[in-house]
């Protein structure tokens, strides 16, 4: 099917599998006059499918109303769509008409449809299934001749358990459904969508549009964009006004992202309100050290098993393990040596990270030798660094990973990457 002729009336951009589904489905049942419930995050651009439904279906030619549920007051929301007879509260001093009366013949859109109460609930199951509805205060049933169109965030299930949205009204909206994919499942879209918003923009305020550094357009696609296209769209025109230099790189981009909330970490000091700008980094910092402080512990503990027994060959895999965290990333440091017994070799750790086995003649008699100091650092910054590092290296260069693995965003990790020089 050819969407293309859809997507430039509609102003639709992108050519992700899931937009390209959602578009290809309404266009097939636009023709088919039954109930469409629209699924997504908020922020997708829900919004654009039922008109697409409308303009496609044999009621194009009547009204297209689009009402947005969630912003009408509880206490008006049933006179505003079944409309309301004069008199019949505080107010109406004469009769209306409602959007489902008005809309007779055409399509409603029923935006944000789980915001509805469950009495007003109760009357649209009536009017999907009868067509019938009463104004406020009449006895009267009038019928209308409406097509409805709904869309929705709400996670239904929760809901229906919930006992704050019935099942029965579920079903009947269902008919159809139509899901919009969040942007961050649609990689290949947001550049296109960011060049869009920037130009659009640039038009509107004559002056020359933003271009993105390579780095910054892989930094756009990363991002999760929890607010969507929405929120896409507000970051473009920002930058659009705010930055005098039109080509910008992913350390001005960086500016404008923000930061996302922190999942799966246990935070220190938690519940102290401490949500300062240097959180990140001080959570970095804690880690690294309770880290150090028990590979340190095992250590000690290691060491005075090897001076009880005496043996000093004794060292398992896990302890081979354990020596190779705490001295293989300094390149170059001299490694304490083991006291060993006269005419035993012994092992130690090498340079590359691997174990270098010594015979017993070439060291002096006596049972010992004389050990070398090893200079601890006490630079957070270089702790920061290393392990930093040791989570690239671990994850094979994946910051997405390794974010994970320090409990950072990775906007956070890209930042302190640049700050450390680190490859």
């Amino acid at each position: 099917m050819n969407l293309q002729p859809v997507k430039s009336r509609f102003g639709i951009v992108g050519n992700s599998p899931g937009l390209e589904r959602a578009l290809a489905t309404a266009v097939r049942v636009a023709p088919a006059d039954i109930t469409v419930l629209v699924r997504g995050e908020s922020g997708t651009g829900k919004e654009a499918l039922p008109k697409i439904i409308h303009h496609n279906s044999a009621r194009k030619h009547g009204a297209y109303i689009a009402v947005n549920c969630g912003a009408i007051p509880e206490g008006t929301i049933d006179s505003e769509l079944f409309g309301h007879e004069k008199g019949s509260f505080t107010g109406a001093h004469e009769a209306r008409k409602g959007y489902f009366e008005e809309a007779d013949g055409g399509t409603i859109f029923l935006d944000e449809v789980g915001e509805l109460p469950m009495a007003t609930q109760a009357r649209l199951l009536r009017v999907l299934e009868t067509g019938e509805y009463l104004r406020v205060g009449s006895s009267k049933v009038r019928k209308t001749d409406v097509r409805v169109v709904a869309a929705t965030n709400l996670d239904f299930d929760k809901a229906m358990v919930g006992g704050k949205f019935r099942e029965d009204l579920f079903y009947r909206l269902n008919q159809v459904p139509l899901m919009l994919p969040p942007l961050r499942e649609r990689g290949e879209d947001i550049h296109l969508l960011f060049r869009k918003f920037t130009a659009d923009f640039s038009d509107r305020h004559h002056m020359p549009p933003i271009r993105l550094g390579p780095e910054a357009v892989e930094l756009l696609q990363r991002y999760p964009w929890p607010g969507n296209v929405r929120q896409l769209k507000n970051i473009a025109e920002q930058i659009s006004a705010i930055e005098t230099e039109r080509k910008v790189d992913a350390d001005r981009l960086l500016d404008y992202l923000p930061e996302l909330p922190r999942r799966d970490l246990a935070t220190v000091g938690e519940g102290e309100g401490d949500a300062g700008p240097g959180m990140n980094e001080r959570e970095i910092l804690y880690k690294l050290l309770f880290e150090m402080k028990s590979d340190l512990t095992d250590l000690k503990s290691l060491v005075l098993k090897m001076i009880r027994t005496g043996d000093m060959q004794a060292v398992s895999h896990e302890d081979h393990d354990l020596v190779n965290r705490v001295f293989g990333g300094q390149e170059g440091a001299n490694v304490l040596r083991l006291p060993e017994r006269a005419g035993v070799p012994t092992t130690a750790p090498s340079s590359d990270g691997g174990w270098v086995t010594s015979p017993a003649h070439d060291r002096p008699h006596g049972g010992f030798q004389e050990a070398d100091e090893v200079e601890e650092t006490l630079s957070l910054v270089d702790s920061e660094r290393e392990l930093i590092r040791r989570a690239l290296a671990k994850h094979g260069n994946r910051r997405k990973q390794a974010a994970a693995e320090l409990g950072i965003s990775e906007r956070t990790l890209y930042r302190k990457i640049k700050e450390f020089g680190l490859k």
